[in-house]
């Protein structure tokens, strides 16, 4: 389409001797409006100018943004065209099956498959298939990669044939990094400069991503977040990002950070006080002083967790320190003159003189303030303290007795969780009680396992796993404490997997890898590991040891996500901790200690070591920072960053412009999404007659819906693998099978920790179906419901579909049958997925949720309102009758926000309309 720039606003721009068109903010009327407005906003601004063709963006669009009033709750609508997209291979793999399902649908619509093709842009990092089988040994990474290649050749050979099938579509090959890390040190431009009309146009790099992390990409001054899969597919194939103006909570920093406070202690605060603000929806926008003392590992570190505190993104806005890592990380780039020209000339740069932008509200942090802590058991905002973790850990200790049906006498144990105490007599004979100490032996060591073990001590995940501060952190803290003749405990399963190949050139140049192999922290691979859920078994000891006896054991990683069942199943209490403290919690082997008055261990002369004795100095971290990690590491890495290795360029590679579906192939499957789809969408209509598949409390994130992690062999879905002729020790994960529709129905709602409250006091994927007194699986229910033509309806509470940016978690109820989501209130991704699926989501009125209404799953459901036509955030009447033939009416708001949602709803599904939009073409 051409542009219009009916604001007359394309100039010229030089740097380093080039001249560049650009759309120039500082040419735009109301410019005491334009010139107040957050970074942020800014680039959406540019955006619409650049993208405006009377269509898709039109001139009213450009209006409505500069009329933005911070303070205004959103309701002006605008398309964002992302100037790429970003893909892991958890998600990635489903949009590249749907895209070549697409094209089989293209040929038997009559149309050419060759206009399904991505017109962006799409790197996709393979990073999540890596799981810890093998840790503590030098052939940890070895094993690893074999085994991962060996899982995965299915989908790794289809991955091959995208790359080769589809155009402007990359492929990091395995053992390479983390998505976000490889991200930021090498895809990302910050700003392009890309032939449009004839001409070289610079304009802001943009992105949106299947993993709900890609935020961390913001911490580089990169404008992007997580959508879900089918979000991102539409974006590929050249269909703008339809959203509400949003609002920008600005984030102020003063001051630095104090001695012994470390990256991770600050993003855990911030996600602390954002959860608490309420930032969902919202952009979040750092500013301040503050910043210039901040890192860009650091920066990128706090953007990363925008997900946990609920932000669609955590926005920092370029300054000095971006560019000195650009110029560090990328030093035969050129792009820096532009980068610096373009974002000072469009008041895009930060500097600790710049005025505040009008903000819709503010937060404020003295970095000087934050103090080491943890967050857990369960979920990353709630953060601890860590002179309190001891107190915290036996507290939740008891809440997760007594929801096992164990009841402490919380009386008698009130000496036991006061700070300084350590319990009466009384507290001791109840303690007897309650503590189950259960002697095992592993690898020569004989050990009582008991309530709070670590048995998982882990630095992974995308949030620290390539921050040097934090590493070398780590690193020098392990040094300390082999120099003092201390280990690991022999029930932790220790690992080490670092977002980039970088981050192990410089433990190795620094000397201090040996230390970390020395207590356990070999390189296990470069991926997403323990964080995702791919921690791998426990060894089978400490596995039997924690399940015949029940036990309650704790991991501890240097992730982003710790919700229940995650990290692994046999895990109740799982600890956000910064590396070093991983390393720290793996020598003392126990959540129930008291860092500044219990020794992590004991020398071998029998003195008590404490952490403070082995705790390294900023100026001891900094120094070796100075000395170890250079810029030619970055050029040494990622000169081959699509080549992959031996095992990835041997793979059989299929031919052809579309895929030859192997009918008996459990991993890659053509989904049925479109094989009864017409050239006209059918007319939508009022839901009747609907049962209730699941009533879910509030919080349930993608993870409860989502399939994840192991895949048990009593469940669906494993009875569908041993079926077709998969023995269990080669299910692989949930996430490996994504590619395979039939494996991840089976596997929605079947989270082990998920609560169904139509069946009180169980826990796992089940439900009741009128056909048995008893529980049931809830896919054998879906299929029983199906066989009847009945439409389903999941009842849930508040921020229904917290968590990653999971396309199964809507992908999946729509292959059970579930019609509409009646929820308390949504998580943004989520419910963009739903209607991407053609699943309607509907919101209780404020004041109201099924509690009030008296709603316990049991009834049959009649929605009205929707064939008579829909507009964004209708009011829609439900009418729930009982067993009893009581009926129980109230409304419900429509969440579809915007026209585009509606037309996506309509056409049963975002894929669909753009399939259709396609064949019109």
């Amino acid at each position: 389409m051409k542009n219009l720039n009916s604001f007359g606003t394309k100039k010229t721009l030089k740097a380093a001797g080039t001249s560049f068109s650009y759309f120039s903010l500082a040419s735009l009327p109301n410019q005491q409006i334009v010139s107040k407005l957050p970074v942020s906003v800014k680039i959406l601004l540019e955006n619409l100018l650049r993208h405006e063709d009377g269509i898709s963006t039109s001139r009213d669009d450009i209006e409505a943004l500069l009329a933005w009033a911070p303070e205004k709750t959103p309701d002006s609508e605008i398309s964002f065209m992302p100037a790429r997209v970003l893909l892991q291979d958890f998600t990635g793999v489903p949009c590249a099956v749907d895209l070549a399902v697409m094209r089989d649908a293209m040929v038997r619509m009559g149309g050419d498959p060759k206009k399904i093709n991505p017109l962006q842009p799409v790197d996709l990092v393979i990073d999540h298939s890596v799981q810890v089988d093998e840790y503590g040994t030098a052939e940890s990474f070895n094993v690893n990669s074999r085994y991962e290649f060996d899982r995965n050749k299915e989908r790794y050979a289809f991955l091959r044939w995208s790359q080769q099938a589809f155009k402007n579509f990359r492929v990091v090959p395995p053992d390479t990094g983390i998505v976000h890390q490889v991200n930021l040190e090498y895809l990302a431009h910050i700003v392009f400069a890309s032939p449009l009309e004839g001409e070289l146009v610079a304009y802001p790099d943009t992105l949106v991503g299947t993993d709900s992390h890609t935020t961390m990409i913001n911490g580089l001054g990169v404008l992007g977040w997580g959508v879900g899969g089918i979000e991102a597919e539409a974006a590929m194939l050249g269909q703008p990002i339809s959203m509400l103006l949003p609002q920008v909570v600005g984030f102020k920093f003063t001051g630095a950070l104090p001695p012994g406070a470390t990256a991770t202690d600050l993003v855990l605060k911030v996600t602390q006080m954002l959860r608490k603000k309420g930032v969902v929806g919202k952009f979040v926008e750092f500013y301040g002083p503050g910043l210039s003392s901040l890192a860009l590992a650091d920066r990128a570190t706090i953007a990363n967790m925008a997900p946990e505190y609920g932000a669609t993104m955590g926005y920092f806005p370029v300054d000095e320190v971006t560019l000195d890592y650009f110029r560090f990380t990328r030093p035969r780039s050129d792009q820096i003159p532009l980068v610096e020209a373009y974002c000072k000339e469009q008041g895009l740069f930060h500097t600790p003189k710049s005025p505040e932008p009008a903000f819709s509200d503010h937060v404020e942090l003295d970095l000087s303030s934050v103090e080491p802590c943890i967050a857990g058991p369960s979920r990353p905002h709630d953060r601890i303290p860590l002179k309190n973790a001891k107190y915290a850990f036996r507290s939740s200790l008891i809440d997760m007795l007594e929801s096992r049906g164990v009841h402490p006498d919380r009386n008698r144990l009130a000496p036991w969780l006061e700070p300084g105490q350590t319990g009466n007599g009384e507290a001791a004979k109840e303690l007897t009680r309650i503590i189950r100490r259960v002697p095992t032996e592993y690898q020569s060591h004989s050990f009582d396992l008991s309530h709070g073990k670590v048995v998982i001590a882990s630095i992974t995940s995308c949030t620290n796993t390539s921050n040097p501060s934090v590493l070398i952190a780590a690193g020098l803290l392990a040094k300390k404490a082999v120099d003092r003749g201390l280990s690991a405990q022999p029930w932790v399963k220790t690992s080490l997997a670092p977002g980039s190949k970088v981050v192990t050139d410089y433990l190795i140049a620094a000397g201090l890898m040996p230390a970390l192999e020395k207590l356990g922290f070999y390189l296990v691979g470069y991926g997403c590991t323990t964080c995702i859920g791919n921690s791998g078994p426990l060894p089978p000891p400490i596995a039997e040891a924690v399940q015949n006896n029940d036990l309650i054991v704790s991991a501890v990683l240097s992730g982003n996500r710790n919700f229940e069942g995650r990290i692994n199943s046999l895990v109740r209490a799982n600890y956000l901790a910064s590396p070093p403290l991983v390393v720290a919690y793996a020598i003392a082997g126990t959540m129930d200690i008291d860092f500044d008055r219990d020794p992590v261990g004991t020398d071998p002369r029998g003195n008590d070591v404490f952490l403070r004795d082995l705790w390294p100095s900023q100026k001891e971290i900094s120094d070796v920072i100075g000395k170890t990690i250079t810029p030619e590491m970055f050029s040494k890495e990622y000169q081959r960053v699509f080549e992959g290795n031996d095992h990835w360029n041997h793979l059989p590679v299929p031919k052809g412009d579309r895929y030859t579906w192997e009918g008996e192939s459990t991993y890659i499957k053509a989904a049925p999404f479109f094989d009864s789809m017409s050239l006209k969408p059918a007319p939508v209509r009022d839901i009747t007659g609907a049962k209730i598949l699941a009533v879910l409390g509030d919080f349930v994130t993608t993870d409860h819906i989502s399939p994840a992690g192991s895949i048990p062999e009593k469940s669906p879905a494993g009875e569908y693998l041993i079926a077709h002729g998969v023995s269990p020790k080669d299910f692989n994960s949930y996430g490996a099978r994504r590619g395979n529709h039939e494996v991840m129905m089976r596997g929605t709602f079947a989270n082990i920790r998920l609560r169904n409250l139509m069946v009180p006091g169980t826990e796992g994927g089940f439900t009741l179906h009128p056909s048995s007194p008893h529980p049931v699986p809830i896919y054998d229910a879906s299929v029983k419901y199906k066989e009847s033509n009945t439409p389903l309806i999941i009842l849930a509470g508040k921020e229904y579909g917290s968590g990653s940016s999971r396309d199964w978690a809507a992908k999946g109820p729509r292959l059970l049958g579930v019609k509409a989501v009646i929820a308390e209130s949504f998580e943004r991704i989520h419910r963009s997925n739903l209607i991407g699926m053609g699943i309607l989501p509907l919101q209780f009125e404020t004041g109201q949720n099924r509690q009030s209404l008296g709603l316990n799953g049991f009834e049959t459901y009649e929605i009205h309102g929707i064939e008579n036509g829909l507009q964004p955030r209708k009011i829609l009447a439900v009418t729930a009758t009982g067993p009893d033939k009581n009926t129980i009416p109230f409304k419900t708001i429509v969440r579809l926000d915007t026209p585009m949602e509606i037309e996506y709803y309509q056409h049963d599904g975002i894929l669909q309309y753009v399939l259709r939009s396609l064949l019109k073409r």
